[in-house]
């Protein structure tokens, strides 16, 4: 569980301020039919024995394209590799379907010192057919005294009701400024893990998206924060969602089968929404993040099917050929460089990945010239 350790590691530098928190809901009850309210999780790497990953709550707005808070990617970064999982249980077992995150945007006004602008849009490599959530007309905004609906997949307070599943609760608007608004239980609570979900509300007789969660207190009992979805619809939303998704590469990604022969010079070059990472001798290689360099062969169902020692990984999200046998391009390294930890081929070390993390970021001043 390499990602859950690194979210361990990471969370107390990068989570919020003291006296806020990341946003389940408590006192608030299941939302089958909610089926537009989705979870953000870490992309999985291995198709068996891996718990998804829960990071934050989100919304459907279009079909393929999912808004949440800015916060939730500051783990792992705009270029980290992301699915959403659309369906009411995500854990303990999933019952639904899981979506890659093709591209990450997050609202140039972000801060995260006073969670200003805190959200994100996240576009989808597939549809999903659930029915977005409705987005608010210029006279549908948020005031005192409104009753809303909170939904994610967070944390309840209850040992008998686990994060995981998604919740509703009901709230009630306190006080509403320019760009965000304040709202307190009425009974329920937003908590950790609700961090990016959707807060309904019908201000004009209608149900639509008022706000996106953003902080609230640590006890989950008495506030929460809510960025006003009104107040980024025109200057970041629509565009988003008008200029569609980004134009095929000119080239044609390598196959699965050669990525440790092919050398990469941006994402584009690599299948499946697979990472160029720069080696040690800045040659670009194609991975996930969380497998070091290799190449996918014959389609798996386990790790027993791959060989000894094999790692049958998750190259897709779904699909019939989403999961591959892995095999390492080279042997483990001796001169410092990453190494696949004693589980095989099944990860890398803690400080291994946040190295790759750390080249992938930098790997823009990296690349190889094209041609």
């Amino acid at each position: 569980m390499l990602l859950l350790l690194l979210l361990a590691a990471c969370a107390p530098e990068v989570g919020a301020p003291v006296g806020e928190r990341r946003q389940a809901v408590v006192s608030g009850t299941g939302a089958p039919a909610d089926g537009a309210v989705v979870a953000l999780v870490a992309r999985r790497t291995h198709c068996t024995g891996e718990a998804p990953v829960l990071l934050c709550s989100g919304a459907l707005v279009a079909p393929d394209v999912v808004l949440t808070a800015a916060h939730c990617l500051e783990v792992l970064g705009e270029d980290g590799q992301y699915e959403v999982f659309v369906g009411a249980q995500l854990l303990p077992t999933p019952q639904g379907r899981f979506l890659r995150v093709k591209e990450v945007r997050v609202h140039p006004g972000y801060v995260r010192a006073t969670h200003a602008r805190d959200v994100a849009l996240l576009r989808l490599a597939l549809p999903a057919s659930e029915a977005p959530l409705a987005l608010p007309e210029a006279d549908e905004v948020p005031s005192a005294g409104l009753a809303v609906r909170a939904l994610g997949f967070g944390d309840t307070h209850s040992a008998e009701e686990p994060a995981g599943v998604r919740r509703q609760g009901a709230l009630q608007v306190a006080s509403v400024t320019d760009a965000d608004f304040l709202a307190g239980p009425a009974p329920s609570m937003s908590c950790t893990g609700d961090s990016g979900g959707p807060v309904l509300g019908s201000p004009r007789g209608r149900e639509v998206l008022l706000g996106v969660t953003s902080s609230g207190d640590v006890a989950c009992r008495s506030e929460a924060v809510q960025v006003r979805v009104d107040a980024v619809l025109e200057d970041f939303v629509r565009p988003f969602l008008a200029q569609g998704p980004a134009q095929a590469a000119p080239a044609a990604p390598f196959a699965p089968e050669a990525l440790c022969r092919e050398a990469c010079d941006s994402d584009a070059r690599c299948p499946a929404g697979l990472a160029c990472v720069a080696d040690a001798q800045g040659v670009g290689r194609c991975m996930l993040l969380n497998l070091r360099e290799g190449l996918y062969a014959g389609a798996c169902s386990e790790d027993a099917a791959c060989g000894v020692g094999g790692t049958c990984a998750r190259l897709e999200s779904e699909g019939e050929d989403a999961c591959r046998c892995f095999s390492a391009c080279a042997p483990a390294a001796e001169d410092g460089g990453c190494a696949v930890g004693a589980g095989g081929a099944s990860g890398l070390s803690l400080s291994c990945l946040l190295s790759l993390l750390a080249r992938r970021r930098a790997r823009a001043g990296r690349r190889a010239p094209p041609g």
